[in-house]
Order: structure tokens, then C-alpha cells, then sequence
């Protein structure tokens, strides 16, 4: 992968910037979107519509490909690309966000000690036991209850099967509300596992240079900062992965309890660590207000479920720009109301996607109160769609050195 930055906006004190992603399979204009697509597929959608909507980038999840279908035969598919017949650029993530997931879910079923549905709670956390050491995470698997590890050395094993263009170090995603202790030993922890990382990237790229060209020759390791909410934390972690032998850098632990504030208070404090030749990704999130207050931090890429979770809830993302003032304007549009049974206008009057140009608020808001499976297609395809549209529009706005 090579990273090319084309433009630096000249807005004072903003690090936004233009660049292009080079995978082998297929360039990414930064700052792009990143749609997830968790167990291999962006639920509801071909990949063929991906293409259309202009979808650059997708995410699929490390965790849930172990689990089903297992990585051995996506390995003998010839990759995740091949599998699931994505030919377009794709990241996979560690797998850390989801076993800490399941971590802070068990402590909080504890704590909340419930009396009603015992018994399936007590499966819930019989299944959901972690035990967290230096040397990785050992766990249940929530799909069959089956006993799974993930190592740092496991994790590159496991994406290195998957076959993603970019993969995500192994890292302890650290909960809000944690102590500056905890926080500073999963931390140092995470130095440690990225190390590790770095050490098994290396040695299988070594050991399979030889084997199917279609697998783990193309592939990239990103190293992930933590820190939780605590400035000097964050600070020291963005120094010692940006340090680090890597093809780039992610920012984890967001969006994980913390106001807004306070999320966008860590990704400034990292800032001015970034490098300036490698690509840096932000993890989780993707709100449209979001993105335009992290942009400027120097963030190429964002990923989060957003859109088209949204989507399969009947919320669709209507958008307006105001070229005149160079503003922008965005609502959400929960389709489900009854004010739109006999609404014959289009989605969105100022979207040119596929959906809007061919079908009413009625007709989706018909769809969509009958449970019909084409109310997800249609309202994930102009999500996303949308998405697309709004960095189009932040990539001209960082040209116009308005961002």
C-alpha cells in the first residue's frame, strides 16, 4: 500500500487533507467513508450495487469471521475478497473491540444482578467469559459457545486468512469510565501486543511469499492508539505508534460511552502526532457533525454502522448543500411516520441516487410497515449513497480551504 497526499488544506490551524490510498485492489480518495460490512457483507446490498452507490472501502470484522464461516475456508476461497466476491478495497479489525465488548457486557449483567430471565443471563455470561493477560484474550464465542483465543500473534494469523488490504493491530479497546490505572496498563499493554504484531506480520509475510499470489502479499498493518479519556495517555500512545515500523495508524477507544466533547478532545490531543506520509483511520465513528469536526485533525478515513443500521430502522439521511454559503445541511427522515403513507414525493428532492429517482416516501413507508426485505435494500442503498455524496463534498471543501 502506498499513501499519497495530493493536497494540504491552507484553512489556519486545520490538518485536513486530500490523498489517495493505493491498494491492490483499488485506489481510496481520502478522506473516505469506510462502510462496514461485519460478517463479509454490507447487510442487504450486492456487491455489485457497492460500485454503483461508489462505496470505496469496506470494513468486515475479524471477530464474526472466525466464529462462521472460520478463516480456513475463507483462506481456500482465496481470500474475503474472493469469498464474498468484494472486489473492491477492504480493512479488517483486530478482533479487540468485540471480545472487550463482550467484557464490559458481562461486568455490567453482574453488576445489574437481574432476577428476571435468570437463566438466560446466566448463558449470556457463561458464554461471554474473558480472561484478559499480556499475553492475549481467552473467551466463548457468543455463535456456539466454543472456546476461542486471540493473541496479537492469532489476530495477524487470522486477518492474514481473511486476506483484507488493511489490517488492525491488536489492541484492548479501553471502556469509559475506567481508572487513569486501568487505562495506563491496557495501554502500555497495547504497545506491547502492536510489537508482537508488527513481529508475526513480518515473519508469515516471509514465510508465504511464496505461496498464492492472491493471498497476504497486498496486505498492510496499521498500529492503533488508546489512552481512553486521559490527554497525557493518549499523547504517549499516538508518539509510540506513529514511531513504530507500520503502514499506518488507526485512533481506537472512541465512541465507547464519552460525550462529544470528550471524543473530540482525544482525537485533538492526538493530532499533531500524525504522520504526515501514512494513512490514519478513526474507528467507529461517523455521524455527519462528527465528521466534520475530526476531519480537520488530519482523519483520512471513518468507519461506523450508522448508515445503514439507520437504514434497516427506516431513518434515511436526507442532505443539502448550500453552495452559495459553502454550508450544509442534514436531517433524518424516519419513513415510518404515518405522515408519509400518501406522500408521493421523492426520498430526497436533491439526492440523484437510484432510490430517490425511482421510488416515493410512500412507497418505502409501504415497504417498510409490511416488513418487505426490499425496505432494507432500498433505504441502505441511499444511505450510503449519501455518505458518498457528503465526502465528495468534504474533499471539495479541503480544496476550496474551507475545512
Amino acid at each position: 500500500m502506498l499513501f499519497k497526499k495530493s493536497y494540504q488544506s491552507k484553512k489556519k490551524g486545520s490538518r485536513a487533507r486530500l490523498g489517495e490510498i493505493n491498494t491492490a485492489y483499488g485506489t481510496i480518495k481520502t478522506p473516505s467513508f469506510v462502510a462496514v460490512g461485519t460478517k463479509g457483507t454490507v447487510k442487504s446490498l450486492l456487491p455489485s450495487l457497492l460500485k454503483e452507490i461508489g462505496t470505496q472501502v469496506v470494513f468486515v470484522n475479524t471477530y464474526h469471521l472466525v466464529t462462521h464461516p472460520g478463516v480456513e475456508v475463507i483462506e481456500k476461497a482465496g481470500g474475503i475478497h474472493h469469498y464474498a466476491n468484494l472486489s473492491l478495497p477492504l480493512m479488517s479489525d483486530s478482533g479487540g473491540f468485540q471480545v472487550f465488548s463482550l467484557a464490559r457486557n458481562k461486568k455490567q449483567n453482574d453488576s445489574l444482578k437481574l432476577k428476571i430471565n435468570q437463566e438466560r443471563e446466566n448463558l449470556k455470561e457463561k458464554l461471554a467469559v474473558i480472561k484478559i493477560s499480556d499475553d492475549g484474550v481467552k473467551f466463548r464465542s457468543v455463535f456456539d459457545g466454543t472456546v476461542l483465543e486471540f493473541t496479537p500473534e492469532k489476530s495477524i494469523e487470522y486477518q492474514k486468512k481473511i486476506g483484507a488490504d488493511i489490517m488492525m493491530a491488536f489492541d484492548e479497546c479501553i471502556s469509559y469510565g475506567v481508572s487513569y490505572q486501568y487505562a495506563k496498563e491496557a495501554t502500555e499493554r497495547t504497545h506491547r501486543w502492536l510489537q508482537r504484531c508488527i513481529d508475526q506480520n513480518q515473519k508469515l509475510k516471509i514465510k508465504n511469499q511464496d505461496e498464492d499470489p492472491r493471498l497476504k502479499t497486498h496486505q498492510c498493518l496499521y498500529g492503533v492508539i488508546q489512552g481512553g479519556v486521559f490527554e497525557d495517555l493518549r499523547k504517549r500512545s499516538a508518539k509510540f505508534v506513529v514511531s513504530q515500523k507500520i503502514d499506518g495508524v488507526a485512533i481506537g477507544g472512541l465512541s465507547v460511552g464519552e460525550s462529544k466533547r470528550e471524543m473530540r478532545d482525544q482525537v485533538a490531543w492526538v493530532s499533531p502526532f500524525l504522520p504526515d506520509d501514512r494513512p490514519v483511520h478513526l474507528l467507529g465513528v461517523g455521524e455527519f457533525d462528527d465528521i466534520l469536526d475530526l476531519v480537520k485533525y488530519g482523519i483520512d478515513t471513518f468507519d461506523c454502522v450508522e448508515p445503514t443500521r439507520k437504514a434497516r430502522m427506516g431513518v434515511l439521511f436526507e442532505l443539502k448543500v448550500k453552495s452559495k454559503k459553502f454550508k450544509l445541511e442534514w436531517k433524518e427522515v424516519d419513513i415510518l411516520k404515518g405522515m408519509y403513507r400518501n406522500d408521493l414525493s421523492k426520498v430526497d428532492e436533491n439526492c440523484i441516487c437510484f432510490v430517490c429517482q425511482n421510488f416515493t416516501k410512500s412507497y418505502l413507508h409501504h415497504l417498510f410497515k409490511n416488513r418487505e426485505l426490499l425496505a432494507y435494500t432500498l433505504a441502505t442503498y441511499h444511505n450510503l449513497f449519501v455518505m458518498e455524496r457528503f465526502f465528495d463534498w468534504i474533499r471539495k471543501m479541503i480544496l476550496e480551504d474551507l475545512i
